[in-house]
């Protein structure tokens, strides 16, 4: 019998991109729409590998029941693991594997699609040139040459943005727990404190993982010390920002823009067609109804090179591990 692996929160679109991957290894893929947690824990049953996505819940309990079923590999498809309970699957004896970079480019454009949407009101003028309107009261931007980008954390996506940002002609300030000085050397780029990061940045981006520290990094004091009007871009984990902060911030116009592509709650809503209910999300529904917020559906990574990268490195890693050779993109303590 071949390898069973199911599959949780999967889309449309993850079973096109990994039943063609699949050509290559021949896997059994049982595609599974729920996202995993404890209620829908007994279709793992027979399964050797489970595969989560950002939304699935693999907490210490839902890691217990896994190994009882029988489960021997997690693998993530996706970079970030903090919806995984590393603690628990070592204990159980669970490895855990993820793709960590499937398309930093995919990000990084779509960070600065974000940017741009929001500064020249895109949206807005669409929406109103389709009804007739072609005023240009309320659509005012700003040139973003000359004005100062400030980088939370500068991995794979936000070297690739920063590049980008350069070529717009716009400043560059970065901020990493561990600055990588070469890089920064070579690209002439200033690794400053947060403090002045948010004291001189005109936009914000961030691009840090979500951890116990940088968890609602942005929050009421941090925005305290932002510029009047700042633009806050978020292409990362959504508990980076502590939401009602966030507002707060949109609501005294100390923050001018805000463009989100994840959410701290998101779980409920992101990656499915809610359009025949009431959002019932108090504070999601009032994101929206900002016209100075954009919030897409954790999409930024969402291109045929990211999905098709997901699917390979995904099922390498879960080849690698049933031959027994060395997980390269282990998630370990």
């Amino acid at each position: 019998m071949g390898i069973k692996i199911a599959f949780f929160g999967s889309q449309p679109y993850d079973k096109t991109s990994f039943k063609e991957a699949n050509e290559d290894y021949g896997y059994d893929l049982r595609f599974y729409q729920g996202n995993l947690s404890i209620n829908n824990i007994l279709l793992t049953q027979g399964c050797d590998v489970v595969c989560i996505f950002v939304n699935d819940n693999a907490n210490a309990n839902v890691i217990e029941q896994l190994a009882k079923n029988g489960v021997k590999l997690l693998a993530l498809r996706c970079a970030g693991f903090n919806n995984v309970d590393l603690e628990a699957a070592d204990k159980f004896g669970i490895k855990v594997v993820r793709v960590p970079a499937y398309s930093p480019y995919a990000v990084a454009e779509h960070t600065v699609a974000l940017m741009l949407a929001l500064n020249r009101r895109i949206p807005r003028a669409t929406w109103r040139t389709r009804d007739g309107n072609f005023s240009l009261n309320g659509l005012l931007g700003f040139d973003m040459h000359g004005k100062t980008a400030g980088i939370i954390g500068t991995g794979k996506i936000a070297k690739i943005l920063i590049n980008i940002l350069k070529g717009f002609g716009l400043n560059i300030l970065a901020y990493d727990l561990y600055p990588d000085t070469k890089w920064a050397e070579q690209e002439d780029i200033k690794y400053v404190t947060l403090d002045e990061l948010y004291q001189k940045a005109d936009i914000i981006s961030l691009h840090c993982p979500l951890t116990d520290d940088t968890k609602y990094l942005i929050n009421n004091y941090s925005i305290g010390k932002m510029k009047e009007g700042v633009m806050i871009i978020n292409t990362g984990r959504g508990q980076l920002i502590n939401t009602n902060a966030l507002i707060a911030g949109l609501k005294s116009k100390k923050v001018g823009w805000a463009g989100l592509d994840v959410y701290e709650e998101e779980g409920e809503y992101f990656y499915q067609d809610k359009s025949d209910r009431i959002i019932d999300d108090d504070v999601l529904a009032r994101l929206l109804s900002f016209n100075n917020v954009i919030v897409t559906s954790h999409q930024a990574f969402f291109t045929k090179e990211a999905l098709s990268n997901i699917s390979h490195t995904t099922l390498q890693n879960i080849k690698d591990f049933s031959e027994g050779k060395e997980l390269v993109n282990e998630v370990t303590l």
